[in-house]
């Protein structure tokens, strides 16, 4: 196994690779930040002694120029590979991190934190307020995509990392890809958004109205302060998930997997039980997505993406948020994938073009939706895994022998 910054297990629990700080209640490691100086938000607001969660792979060289920064998703956490050791399951890109692999832990150091507004250890709505010793719940502030990147580049500056080799991440973590170019330009090396857009539409933004309204409707959310209350909005946060889910997934995915298939019967019920299989399918990811899942979070997490709008802040000109950048990108969508369409991919590399930026852009042929870009797609991980062999030579990354 490979080791961490001070030489523990990259997989120890409960540890903080730089103190050693135990923190109980939740795996991985562990740092404070942010005690010195607070954390401004978007909002107007400051945290300070903010808590980040993180996991780290593999082992940083002598010049720390070997550090790949992996951004998770809406549903993910920092647990990118090895065992989760919440759900006993594989990491969430299991297919992509670790020894030999496109993002090579014999060669790379890869960190993932867990964002600012998570619920598995960094500072959310489900961690304790110091001001009341209560559940911050929604007395936490609002937060955007760019807040979680700043408690992210304290994190790195944390870890003595002066420049990230890469950093990489799909769908919410595509934006946060894009947000570390914007802000921290000089910082970022390459940068591999995948399967995101520069600014969330109105259809996404619909999506995650609906699921935030079904938290909300479910009685045991109690105006948010359920974990005061012992109770848990969980058939709320269920639907959430089960309609999300569906707009990870193209009509040939459920076709292919599932289709008019009835779930361990032989005729329709006449009534509202799982008949179907997606039925069945969808219930299970609601139910088993509550157990590892915050609502409130989920709440946070949805408004800080639709939020999100690159051009807003440049009078509404995407190409003015990378002029002059050094950083070298990649960008890769994926024909089925309706959430963050390939249109919306394309706008993100005319920009940079148009920026003069240095830039790759491939559309992967996969009927698989979404999610494509979580699964085996041997065309998605050989032009990943180019990308980053080209930026390696160029910054005299060598593979080990």
């Amino acid at each position: 196994m490979k080791n961490g910054p001070d030489n523990r297990p990259a997989s120890s629990p409960g540890k903080n690779p730089e103190t050693g700080a135990n923190n109980g209640a939740h795996p991985g490691f562990f740092v404070r930040l942010a005690e010195t100086e607070p954390l401004k938000l978007d909002s107007g607001v400051e945290l300070k002694g903010i808590d980040v969660a993180y996991q780290v792979y593999g082992e940083l060289n002598a010049d720390k120029s070997n550090a790949i920064l992996v951004c998770h998703a809406l549903t993910g956490d920092h647990f990118v590979a090895g065992t989760h050791p919440q759900t006993g399951k594989p990491g969430w890109w299991k297919d992509i991190v670790g020894p030999g692999l496109t993002i090579d832990t014999d060669r790379y150091f890869v960190i993932c934190p867990n964002i600012l507004g998570g619920c598995l250890g960094s500072t959310g709505p489900k961690e304790i307020n110091p001001d009341t010793g209560k559940p911050w719940a929604l007395d936490f502030p609002v937060i955007s995509i760019a807040d979680m990147v700043r408690a992210q580049k304290l994190l790195i500056d944390h870890l003595g990392i002066e420049t990230l080799f890469a950093a990489i991440g799909g769908s919410m973590g595509g934006m946060q890809v894009l947000e570390w170019a914007v802000q921290f330009p000089d910082k970022v090396f390459a940068a591999v958004p995948i399967a995101t857009a520069a600014r969330h539409s109105a259809q996404n933004i619909a999506f995650h109205e609906v699921g935030r309204q079904a938290i909300m409707a479910d009685p045991d959310w109690c105006n948010g302060s359920y974990l005061e209350q012992n109770k848990n909005p969980n058939r709320g946060l269920a639907v959430a998930r089960m309609a999300a889910h569906i707009t990870y997934l193209s009509e040939t995915a459920l076709t292919r997997k599932f289709g008019r298939k009835l779930q361990n019967r032989d005729q329709v019920t006449w009534g509202f039980e799982a008949d179907f299989q997606v039925e069945s399918y969808l219930r299970h990811q609601g139910s088993t997505f509550v157990d590892r899942f915050d609502a409130n979070s989920y709440l946070y997490i949805t408004r800080a993406m639709d939020y999100f709008d690159l051009a807003e802040r440049f009078d509404g000109v995407l190409a003015n948020a990378f002029l002059k950048t050094p950083v070298r990108f990649c960008v890769i969508s994926f024909t089925s994938d309706w959430l963050y369409p390939t249109r919306e991919n394309r706008e993100i590399v005319h920009a940079l073009t148009g920026a003069g930026a240095n830039v790759s852009f491939v559309e992967i042929e996969s009927d698989k939706g979404h999610d494509a870009f979580l699964l085996d797609e041997p065309e998605f991980h050989k032009v990943f895994e180019g990308f980053l062999e080209g930026c390696a030579e160029h910054r005299g990354l060598r593979r080990k022998s």
